[in-house]
């Protein structure tokens, strides 16, 4: 009796695994005919396309190419559009062999940085020749005024290296302006050139137009220009010295 349920129990236990043994045959069978659909159906399309089929173990063994390099030789040169210019490199500032002794004076006596001063100096130089001054003069204003700091600001609202108060010239400084345009060196130089200019238009001497410009018109001694002009003294000894 006992013998016979353990044979029972033997066949029970084998068509159990029959059961699940045959089952996983046809899963498996059924998933190799999906694979096989699959590759029938790429082939003619890749053979349509003239594309090679590549195996996984090719893809393994040959990386592709990087996804910008296709895209670059897929795109190639646009037709019909122009070249674009190389880039040219601003020709640096330039002095004149006299302004070029001011700066070293200046730079010694103000303790400011040589290289900073070449751009409002070389500005100088231009805005003298294009308005009529003596570019000396502009130096010596800048002197007087902000002793060639160009982040100096007033009490009253004087910006930058010549001081210039940017609600009485806004006409020369552009509409277009930041309202920090005039603590840009060269931008200061210009405006403050035209001020000087705008004076002797409208007071025809050099001292009234100075006096205009330190807004000390009333001043009958004329401090504010005789510091100034012997300012532009000391500078042109210095700008004549070995030359």
């Amino acid at each position: 009796m006992k013998n016979a349920m353990v044979i029972k129990r033997a066949l029970s236990r084998s068509g159990a695994f029959l059961k699940h043994f045959s089952h996983g045959v046809v899963v498996a069978m059924g998933l190799l005919s999906m694979a096989a659909l699959v590759a029938a159906a790429i082939e003619p399309q890749s053979a349509a396309r003239g594309l090679p089929l590549i195996t996984i173990a090719q893809a393994k063994a040959e990386p592709m190419p990087a996804a910008v390099d296709v895209a670059t030789e897929a795109a190639g040169e646009p037709e019909g559009l122009p070249q674009q210019p190389p880039a040219v490199a601003e020709a640096p500032a330039e002095l004149s062999p006299a302004l070029d002794r001011v700066r070293s004076y200046v730079a010694r006596r103000y303790r400011v940085s040589q290289s900073a001063l070449l751009e409002p100096l070389a500005r100088a130089e231009q805005s003298a020749e294009e308005l009529g001054l003596d570019p000396l003069l502009i130096v010596a204003v800048m002197a007087i005024e902000s002793s060639f700091n160009p982040l100096a600001e007033s009490t009253v609202g004087a910006q930058g290296l010549m001081q210039v108060i940017p609600r009485f010239h806004q006409d020369k400084i552009g509409p277009a302006a930041t309202p920090n345009a005039l603590f840009d060196p060269v931008t200061n130089v210009r405006v403050g050139a035209l001020v000087i200019q705008e004076g002797l238009q409208r007071y025809g001497s050099l001292v009234s137009a100075l006096q205009y410009y330190g807004g000390a018109l009333k001043d009958e001694n004329a401090r504010y220009a005789k510091k100034v002009l012997s300012m532009q003294a000391r500078l042109a000894a210095v700008a004549a010295a070995d030359a």
